[in-house]
């Protein structure tokens, strides 16, 4: 704390504008952890619910193969990899 004092009276900067800039990189340091972050647990649900869709309808109809389940996989991932896509591109 002594050292900003000092360096805001020696480079005349305001001490408050000194914490705004370090509020400023902090937040947006959190903004994209929370961006991304969000975007892999979005990522991770629709390929679970995706997965257990396709066990509960195989389940259900009495398959011996699982048919639906690997189908709804693959659509789950497509979808969720379209997604994270769609969403990393927009700024």
């Amino acid at each position: 704390m002594q050292f900003s004092l000092v360096l805001a009276k020696w480079e005349n900067i305001p001490l408050h504008k000194m914490k705004n800039d370090k509020i400023k990189q902090s937040k947006k340091y959190y903004d994209s952890y929370v961006r991304y972050s969000s975007i892999a647990i979005q990522m991770a649900v629709i390929i679970i619910l995706g997965i257990f869709g396709g066990t509960y309808i195989d389940e259900w109809l009495v398959l011996r193969f699982p048919v639906f389940t690997i189908v709804l996989s693959l659509i789950s991932v497509s979808a969720a990899i379209y997604l994270a896509v769609k969403d990393l591109l927009k700024k």
